[in-house]
Parts: structure tokens; sequence; C-alpha cells
């Protein structure tokens, strides 16, 4: 090689090295005390990805196929290819269909579930990549407690029980996740029968439902999202994942009456596209 071509290739790969370098940096510094907290714009389906202020990371749900790949690819670095946890809140298509492309793509530490199979052949194909890869599972019950590190708790408030036989939606888990000052009550599809359950053990009364976002049941259909339920959560912001021009008219005009009395900021991902929130425990931001 002559000697201009070898310094255009030191050139080069310097340029790529402090390129590397400096985005590196950016990303981690960024999350320094800082809760990321995304969902995903997956279309009919619900992903939410969240990275803890310490940098551990856990995906809860991966939507109906490959496009939460494209969604991870914009908020994870390039050469990060490790999710310390994932979360199926339940076995439908809407819900698992991606992730067994996650794991695909990903490694994976740890694998939370109700124990309540599903219908879909995504689940049965998910099931056999996690014992293919020997992932730890567990199964999701109330009183649980996961800690992702730098302050964030994630709360698991429902199933209290063995769902199995349950309908899916039924037996959807139902998360909390605390930092500091700052909660997001994540709920799956879980319907009204479920959140009218939660509010009788954990009502307005105790507060124990309360949080600044809520991320609306079932994509906004008109089975969950009550008054009753909103009215214990009195979330500042109310998050609907739905699919532009889906087939099931998601969300519902009742969903966004409902929301919109008790004050509550709507943000959607078909309309909204991708939505971030960040959190420093105190100040809680919604990103452009």
């Amino acid at each position: 090689m002559s000697g201009k071509l070898k310094m255009k290739a030191i050139g080069f790969f310097l340029l790529f090295f402090f390129a590397f370098l400096s985005a590196y940096i950016f990303l981690h510094e960024d999350r320094n005390g800082i809760l990321t907290v995304v969902f995903l714009n997956v279309g009919q389906g619900d992903a939410i990805f969240i990275e803890s202020p310490s940098g551990n990371q856990m995906l809860i749900d991966g939507g109906p196929g490959k496009s939460v790949l494209r969604e991870l690819s914009k908020v994870m670095p390039f050469y990060d290819r490790s999710i310390d946890a994932v979360l199926a809140t339940h076995a439908d298509q809407d819900h698992v269909g991606g992730l067994p492309d996650v794991l695909n793509r990903y490694k994976v530490d740890l694998f939370f579930e109700t124990g309540n199979p599903g219908p879909s052949s995504s689940y049965e194909e998910l099931k056999a990549m996690i014992e293919k890869l020997k992932i730890e599972r567990l199964e999701a019950r109330r009183g649980m407690a996961v800690d992702l590190g730098g302050g964030t708790i994630l709360e698991i408030i429902f199933p209290d029980r063995d769902p199995s036989g349950m309908e899916t939606n039924m037996s959807s888990i139902v998360a909390r996740l605390v930092y500091g000052e700052n909660e997001f009550l994540l709920t799956g599809d879980s319907p009204i029968a479920i959140e009218r359950y939660l509010v009788s053990l954990d009502g307005a009364h105790q507060g124990d439902l309360k949080s600044d976002v809520l991320k609306a049941g079932h994509h906004g259909s008109k089975t969950s999202t009550s008054p009753e339920f909103v009215s214990a959560v009195s979330p500042k912001y109310g998050i609907i994942s739905a699919g532009l021009g889906n087939r099931y008219g998601h969300p519902t005009a009742e969903v966004l009456e409902t929301l919109t009395k008790a004050g509550a900021t709507i943000l959607r991902t078909d309309r909204d596209g991708r939505i971030i929130f960040k959190s420093d425990g105190i100040k809680l931001e919604l990103k452009d």
C-alpha cells in the first residue's frame, strides 16, 4: 500500500473512531441520572422501551412483528446488542409477535410473563427460543418489585394469582414504573373488570395507582380505561398505542372523552409517532 493510501486509511479509521467515541460519550452522559421511557411506534400493538439511570434496559411487549426492530434501532446505540429484561404483558400476537425477532438480534437475560399461554404462533415460537437460548423465565405476580437500577423500580400489581385458563387480556400484567416522584402505569390490554378490581385493592384513598403517565389499556378500546380507573390514576398524560387507520376504530371516542375530562394530555403513536419521556426523578419531560 502506498504512503498516501496508508494515510487515507488511517484518516478514515481515526474519523470513525472519534465519531464512535463522541456518540458513546453523548449517549452515556445523556442517561446519567435520567430515566428514559419510550412508547415505540409499532403499529397496532404495544412496545415500550425503558432505560434506567444506571443503563439497565427493559422491553415491555414487542408489537405485532418486525417493526419493533426498526424502532429499537432508533432508541438504542448501534453497537448495543443486549437488553437486560423483556416482559410480555400477555400472549396475544400484537404484543408478542415481534419478540422472536428481538431475541434473535439481542442477548436477553430475563424474560417475564404471565404463565398463561395464548393462541398466537409467535408465542409458541417465543417459548421454544427462550428454552433454546437458556433465558431465565419468571412469572410476574403481584408484590414483585423489579429493580432496574439507579433507583428505578417496576412494581407488578397484577396478576395476583395463577392466570391459567383466564382470557388472555384478563391476565395481562399491570405494572407501575417508579423513579423518584414520577410514575408510569402500564396496563397491557387489561379490561374494565380488572381495572375495577385494582381500584378496589389500591384505590384512590391509598393512592397506589396514582401515576403521571397512564398507558391506556387495549390500544384505546372502550373495553378499558374506565372513568373510575382514570380517576384513581389521575394521569397528566394518557398514552394510546395504536396503528394508523386500524380496522378496530382504536382509540374510541369514549376513551378519548374519559381522558380529556380527567385533564390528561393525550398522546397517540398513530398520530404522534414514537413518544419519549425523560425523568430525573423530579421533573418529567416529554421530548420532541
